[in-house]
């Protein structure tokens, strides 16, 4: 990849400004997070309403969440180094322009009816690919145009552009699919895409550090090893991994909507809706008012209250009830994950930044999935309700664990430490 020339502003020793609307770099990035991530909603909408009239096959929807999955975790070890080692601005621009060309190529397709069920998988896999390239680097960017003092308040924010993109994308990308078509749809996201790459163009940093170290054996599982050998950071990420390994319930909301709830495709909707409304309060609280103390255990009351939303959710019969359940759930999950994002991006080092968010990438990705799998089979085996409950006592019962196992997580006060990322 092309090295981008960078202006970065040299160490200021006057006070550090407390808000981040003080950060124009930030700005940008946030607006590149939300737009680029509303588009990929906005795809997917369009992707899996085109597929299944194409073919009429749900395995083939099934295929298109594996495809998107597939590169981060295949590629994983190959996206730390790319991360760690060349500008990540670059690396986000270059992603932005492959995925304006993938996405392009649907719409054209669309167009002149050429576009088939094998064509569709392949673009999306490159346009995968992109984005597993996309993600951990416009994650690992933040430290590099904050402080580390505001860096918990701009993950917060961060975190308010992914989840405002999760409530919009998908609503966009249906009124303009019923507007235009798919070809509609596709363009639009073009044009978003292109839009993000400009907006990662007028990104500064105000400090950097790329790894510039030769590549060996060692310095590809770089991530792993220092994830493993720092038992804050093993202990934050394994929770959430096991906690979304048996906590996982949106495979079974259409069954809760239609049996237990015995409400309509709007009732799905707005099921499917309530977490990333809760996550998106709980976010953008926290991004105006940040943790200052008991971060660890904060995060550990989060972890809990996330498997108690869970538990009140397979025992209601109430919309209403089920609505505010999952609205608790997503905010819950929200604060936790502002706490672990900040406490592992001020203890690992910006050189190697990229391999560590890669990894815990990995691990929320396949736990996300693999949640998804054990609350499907038990389900099954159980019945829908025993699944969910289930799901919500576990989750709990690793949180008890976890605070047996980490106990130094509890002590954790502040959610910043600048002396450990030197």
């Amino acid at each position: 990849m092309s090295a981008m020339s960078s202006r970065e502003a040299s160490p200021d020793t006057t006070p550090a400004p407390t808000s981040l609307l003080k950060y124009p770099s930030f700005v940008w990035l946030w607006f590149t997070r939300t737009t680029t991530n509303g588009a990929f909603h906005m795809q997917g909408v369009a992707v899996g309403w085109q597929l299944y009239e194409m073919t009429g096959n749900p395995i083939d929807l099934g295929i298109v969440g594996f495809i998107q999955f597939l590169p981060l975790v295949v590629l994983n070890l190959v996206v730390g180094q790319v991360t760690d080692r060349y500008d990540r601005r670059v690396i986000m621009r270059n992603c932005q322009i492959v995925k304006v060309a993938m996405v392009g190529l649907l719409a054209l397709g669309s167009a002149m009816g050429w576009l088939t069920r094998e064509w569709m998988f392949a673009l999306l896999l490159v346009a995968s690919t992109a984005r597993a390239f996309e993600m951990p680097s416009m994650q690992a960017l933040i430290p590099s145009i904050v402080p580390v003092a505001l860096l918990p308040r701009a993950i917060a924010a961060a975190a308010t552009a992914q989840q405002t993109a999760i409530i919009s994308g998908p609503a966009i990308g249906g009124m303009l699919y019923v507007l235009g078509g798919p070809v509609t749809v596709y363009t639009t996201c073009a044009v978003i895409y292109a839009v993000a790459a400009v907006l990662v163009s007028l990104i500064k940093l105000i400090k950097d550090k790329q790894d510039k170290r030769p590549i060996t054996l060692e310095s590809v599982f770089a991530g792993f090893s220092f994830i493993w050998n720092r038992k804050v950071l093993l202990g934050v990420m394994s929770l959430d991994l096991f906690v979304v390994l048996v906590g996982g319930i949106t495979a079974l909301l259409p069954i809760f909507a239609k049996d237990i709830l015995e409400t309509g495709p709007w009732g799905l909707g707005l099921l499917r809706s309530a977490p990333a409304i809760g996550a998106l309060t709980a976010s953008v609280v926290l991004a105006r008012w940040s943790i200052e103390a008991r971060a660890g255990t904060i995060m550990f009351l989060s972890v809990a209250a996330f498997g108690v939303s869970i538990s009140v959710f397979s025992l209601s019969t109430s919309l209403i009830l089920s609505l505010v359940a999952l609205a608790g759930y997503g905010a819950a999950d929200a604060i936790s994950v502002v706490i672990r994002h900040s406490m592992v991006q001020t203890r690992t080092p910006t050189d190697m930044l990229g391999r560590v968010i890669t990894v815990n990438s990995m691990f929320t990705g396949s736990s996300g999935s693999l949640g998804e799998f054990r609350a499907g089979l038990m389900a099954a085996w159980l019945g829908v309700v025993p699944a969910a409950l289930i799901g919500g006592i576990g989750a709990i019962a690793v949180v008890f664990i976890w605070m047996r196992v980490f106990p130094e997580i509890a002590r954790i006060d502040k959610l910043t430490s600048e002396e450990e990322r030197r």
